[in-house]
């Protein structure tokens, strides 16, 4: 029997995030509660997608959808659907993305996932499976999207408070798109913050086995 060299690949390291990279997503990071009138222009937000989109989502099934909301009338129409202590804050802010879930994400699944692309009749058979497949995923893209704000330096004010179904109605009338979270986005204003909350200790969340 001939033996037959197993080829061999250089282990692979990924580079760690300096304490400055840690420090504007994470540590230092907080949710802005006014704004300034700095712009912030189309680019830079096509740009937070485009970074957001690369995080991972179960069988690569992606179905988050964003609405950018630009001040003038669709500000406005979104502002009437937002809860009282939120209409400033979301009125002052240079852009606004509406998040929301798109119930027939599934449809996407032969193009996202081309070695698979069965499972878009999986999802359509089952209403139950894909609606609590797409909210979850949908949320964890929601994180990913605050973490894009944050990594091309602006400040995100992610808010759960308002009508979502005044929101849909308004927006995706077609009923496709649910809304799950409105994000205000720009740099900080005067006296953006509340003071920072507790989080908890090491010992009362992580467990070791």
């Amino acid at each position: 029997m001939t033996a037959v060299a197993l080829e061999t690949f250089p282990t692979l390291t990924l580079p760690p995030l300096d304490d400055t990279g840690r420090a504007l997503l994470f540590t230092q990071a907080r949710t802005a509660n006014t704004f300034a009138d700095t712009p912030v222009g189309d680019e830079e937000l096509a740009a937070i997608w485009e970074l957001a989109k690369w995080a991972p989502t179960a069988a690569n099934t992606q179905p988050l959808r964003v609405l950018y909301v630009r001040p003038g009338d669709g500000r406005d129409r979104l502002v009437a659907h937002m809860n009282d202590g939120n209409k400033a804050k979301t009125s002052s802010a240079p852009a606004v993305a509406v998040l929301a879930v798109d119930t027939q994400f599934h449809e996407y699944i032969p193009t996202l996932m081309p070695y698979k692309p069965e499972l878009k009749d999986v999802f359509a058979a089952n209403e139950e499976m894909a609606t609590s497949t797409s909210r979850f995923n949908a949320t964890l893209q929601a994180a990913y999207f605050l973490l894009a704000v944050r990594a091309h330096g602006l400040a995100a004010g992610p808010m759960a408070g308002f009508d979502a179904e005044g929101v849909d109605n308004e927006f995706f009338a077609d009923g496709r798109w649910k809304s799950i979270l409105v994000v205000n986005i720009g740099h900080p204003g005067v006296e953006p913050w509340f003071d920072r909350l507790p989080r908890l200790h090491h010992d009362e969340v992580v467990r070791w086995a």
